[in-house]
């Protein structure tokens, strides 16, 4: 564990924090820190940092109530700068956005990318913004039962290339099936973050047992 003695402050006494979501990883907001800011965050659990504007500690969260409740503070390899890993009570930006950053300055096209959260968003726009020759778009027009039907279909072919010990077909037929529950939880207002909280309480109560099995 390194001493924060060994942070590298700047010539004012500050050192920038990068705070992310430990869920999602999404970059929230860019504070700064002074040490003592930083001895209170370690202490609370909870974000604290340094106003260049006022030239004070201010508490995030304090008078809106939107916490950020500490997992881990990192310093890179300079260690001239920190992440902030927080789980959040709210909106992380006084704007009320989730976070600060949301403007697009560039975005390359040619570069692909993926995340679960913009499948999620492209299947939610088939949905509202109906496209004709959508196979996305005809799923939430057959309704749910059609979609139902269909997850009970790459279900079975889950379990048949798996039963085949088919590594590749696995892979291919899980995607299938992990395509069409996104469709049935958007046809049932479920997003991921709801799946993301369900999946981290069920640890909590796993670490649970597991203490209680140890204590027996």
């Amino acid at each position: 564990m390194l001493d924060i003695n060994e942070l590298k402050f700047d010539e004012k006494g500050i050192i920038p924090a990068v705070v992310q979501d430990a869920e999602s990883k999404k970059v929230l907001t860019v504070a700064y820190m002074n040490k003592e800011s930083l001895e209170i965050s370690m202490k609370e659990g909870k974000t604290c940092f340094w106003s260049r504007s006022r030239q004070e500690l201010w508490r995030k969260g304090e008078t809106s109530g939107n916490y950020q409740h500490i997992v881990s503070i990192t310093a890179d390899c300079d260690r001239d700068a920190l992440t902030v890993l927080v789980k959040k009570d709210g909106p992380a930006c006084h704007t009320g956005a989730d976070s600060c950053f949301n403007d697009l300055v560039y975005e390359n096209k040619d570069v692909n990318y993926f995340s679960y959260e913009g499948l999620m968003k492209l299947i939610e726009g088939r949905k509202t913004d109906k496209k004709e020759g959508s196979y996305t778009t005809y799923l939430f027009e057959k309704g749910i039962d059609k979609i139902l039907k269909k997850v009970g279909e790459e279900s079975t072919e889950v379990i048949i290339a798996a039963k085949a010990d088919d590594k590749k077909e696995t892979i291919y037929e899980v995607s299938d099936l992990c395509y069409h529950v996104m469709v049935m939880m958007i046809e049932m207002g479920i997003s991921i973050d709801d799946i993301t909280k369900e999946l981290a309480s069920r640890h909590v109560i796993d670490h649970k047992v597991k203490q209680e099995k140890m204590t027996k």
